[in-house]
Order: structure tokens, then C-alpha cells, then sequence
């Protein structure tokens, strides 16, 4: 038996674009990336130190929820003179929000581990994504799609919580 050479650890070259997806239930932020225009792949998951609220879209200021649904951040969203180390406004409220009368300002992602409706990473981790996403930007990339879900929307995910008051809402998502 020849045993198998290890993978080669992935690599985000500058010019390469980013795509974000968060699973809130799994406390889980993928970062996507796609080299020479061919599909996106994995590069890493992260664990997000914490978000608050629990599950379900933010609805208004000051209702301590973290947002479900499709946003994006841009170049001009970064802050490298963030009290919570780095971050980025992750562009809540969307067109969506706003047709829904949804409210609320300065979602970002962020370092300092704690929450009022942001999603905090470790100092360490929002290092790395920070100086990945600023990467993008200066390769070319325009805007960082973000995707926020409850949950991985599978089937099964989907029926555990068929009796949830955000159900119609995630079955948009989906």
C-alpha cells in the first residue's frame, strides 16, 4: 500500500476573487475564493467567536439580531481603525431590508469576540480574512458577496424547522 501524498493546502492568489457564506446555527464563516473565473471553491471555515440574537433575520435598531440574507461589502465598507481590532460593514440593510422597512446600522464582521448584532471573530481570525478581503479588493474585485444563513439549508435542516416563525422567510433564502 502507497499511502497518499498530502493535499496541497490551498492558496488565494492576489487577482483572486472572495465570496463569504455564514451559517449562524453551525458558527460557521466559509471564506469561497475562484481563480481564472472558474467556480468558486472552499478555502477555509472559521468558527465565528459569536453573534447574538439567535436565529432569524434583524428586523430593527437595537434588536441585538445578526442579519440573515444577501449582502456584500466593498472597499469603502473596510475599517482598519475599528474598536473591535478590524472590520467590515457587511452592507445591511439591503434592497430587501429596506422594501421591508428593516432598520439597523454598522453590521460588520469584526475581531474583539463580542456582539450587538455583528459577527465577531477572534482577533487572530479577523486578521487573516481582513488582509484577505483587502487582497480582492486591490486585485480588482469590486464587491465581496456575503451570504448569511440560519442554517445549511438542507431538507432535513429545512423540516426541523418547519414550525419556526421564519420559515416563509428561509424559504426565500433557499
Amino acid at each position: 500500500i502507497h499511502p497518499r501524498p498530502p493535499e496541497p493546502e490551498k492558496q488565494i492568489k492576489f487577482g483572486d476573487r472572495l465570496y463569504i457564506r455564514i451559517l449562524k446555527a453551525e458558527d460557521k464563516f466559509e471564506l469561497w475564493f475562484s481563480s481564472d473565473n472558474k467556480p468558486y471553491e472552499l478555502y477555509k471555515s472559521y468558527i465565528i467567536c459569536t453573534y447574538s440574537g439567535g436565529l432569524g433575520p434583524k428586523k430593527k435598531q437595537g434588536d441585538y439580531k445578526s442579519p440573515e440574507g444577501f449582502y456584500s461589502t466593498t472597499k469603502g465598507l473596510l475599517n482598519p481603525n475599528s474598536n473591535y481590532h478590524l472590520s467590515f460593514n457587511i452592507g445591511y440593510p439591503n434592497a430587501f431590508d429596506r422594501a421591508n422597512g428593516y432598520t439597523g446600522d454598522f453590521l460588520m464582521v469584526h475581531g474583539g469576540c463580542a456582539s450587538a448584532g455583528c459577527y465577531a471573530m477572534t482577533d487572530p481570525i479577523i486578521t487573516e480574512i481582513y488582509g484577505l478581503v483587502e487582497q480582492a479588493f486591490a486585485g480588482g474585485q469590486k464587491v465581496v458577496p456575503i451570504h448569511i444563513f440560519p442554517f445549511a439549508m438542507t431538507q432535513n435542516k429545512m423540516s426541523q424547522y418547519q414550525d419556526s416563525e421564519y420559515i416563509d422567510f428561509w424559504q426565500t433564502l433557499k
